[in-house]
């Protein structure tokens, strides 16, 4: 009975101690779950500086203007006056095609305008009726303008002032008709204007009311890369995209030395002038973890701090420009000690 009694007080002692250890634990367990730590910090106020907006772009060159050249009908070549690399001006003829149907076409054209004129003779003195005098006016005209139709796709002239890049048939080849370029066309030859050239950029919405038509712009390429060339807005697209909150602008790049060519990498650089803009220390902006977000600190009662998400705009050397609706002028914003912060840490100001 004594050996039992002992037991028995052991294992009272034991269950009392692990209650108490218990208690304990969770007692410290809340106690650091409450962060009471002030953290020392340092502030400044925000304010608004005038900064200047020089945007860089990056872009490829294009053609102005790029056209995969045939007649409207299939047939055979007579001959093709070009070659790849060859210049042409406005109205150069370029090939000729097989001129048979033309012939044809322009006798009965004579034929149709002696027999209108004659008509027209009769009609004057009342001896035909208006319905047989219209009649011989319409096959003139229908004719007329299937010759001029015939003209037009029977010697083919250049539309543009710019350089064949590409020719897909030899003088006597006949000429299907079928797609055969890389833009999936059918062509007999490609022309581009390559003076002047384009770009066309991207650029944010933010943007949008300071992009004009007639803007300046500075171009230059990597292959030249002590020569800046001169570019001008002509284009600006009146709609912004959902998904990528920005809208094209398309340039064109004055290329009278013909030294650009398409294809080539170009750096475009748009002065959009000055503005107004809140500027803070760029490492007083962090990076939440995982994600594209950022955010800073704000201490405006001094004691405890408030984490507010940003917009990054433009970069100044070793400063950012941050936007927000929950950020104003006067507001305080932690540029030192921020790193262990939390939303609703207790701070002190130091200087």
């Amino acid at each position: 009975m004594k050996r039992l009694s002992f037991i028995l007080i052991l294992v009272t002692i034991f269950i009392a101690s692990c209650s108490k250890n218990k208690t304990t634990t969770t007692n410290e367990t809340v106690v650091s779950e409450k962060d009471t730590t002030v953290y020392l910090v340092k502030t400044t106020q925000l304010e608004k500086i005038t900064v200047p907006r020089n945007m860089e772009y990056t872009a490829n060159l294009l053609a102005y203007e790029e056209i995969n050249y045939a007649p409207a009908a299939p047939g055979r070549i007579e001959e093709i006056n070009v070659e790849v690399g060859s210049h042409v001006r406005k109205g150069e003829v370029i090939a000729r095609m097989e001129r048979t149907q033309l012939i044809q076409a322009n006798e009965q054209l004579q034929n149709a305008r002696i027999n209108f004129e004659r008509m027209d003779t009769l009609r004057k003195t009342n001896s035909i009726s208006q319905q047989q005098y219209d009649g011989a006016k319409t096959q003139y005209e229908v004719l007329k303008s299937n010759v001029d139709f015939l003209n037009r796709n029977t010697t083919l002239v250049s539309p543009i002032n710019g350089i064949v890049t590409g020719k897909y048939f030899e003088s006597g080849e006949l000429y299907s008709g079928a797609p055969n370029t890389a833009a999936g066309k059918a062509a007999i030859v490609t022309l581009m204007q390559i003076n002047p050239l384009k770009a066309k950029v991207n650029i944010s919405e933010k943007y949008f009311p300071l992009i004009k038509t007639g803007m300046k712009a500075g171009v230059g390429v990597d292959i030249f890369p002590d020569k800046k060339f001169n570019g001008r807005i002509f284009r600006v697209y009146p709609t912004i995209s959902s998904d990528t909150r920005t809208f094209p602008v398309e340039l064109e790049i004055s290329n009278n030395n013909e030294v650009l060519r398409p294809g080539m990498f170009a750096r475009v650089s748009l002065d959009l002038g000055e503005s107004e803009a809140i500027i803070v220390p760029a490492t007083a902006v962090i990076k939440q973890e995982g994600t594209n977000d950022r955010y800073i600190f704000l201490a405006n009662d001094g004691h405890l701090a408030r984490k507010v998400f940003v917009e990054i705009g433009d970069r100044y050397d070793d400063k950012l420009e941050i936007i927000s609706k929950e950020i104003k002028v006067g507001d305080k914003i932690i540029i030192a000690g921020q790193e262990k912060l939390l939303d609703g840490s207790f701070i002190k100001v130091v200087q």
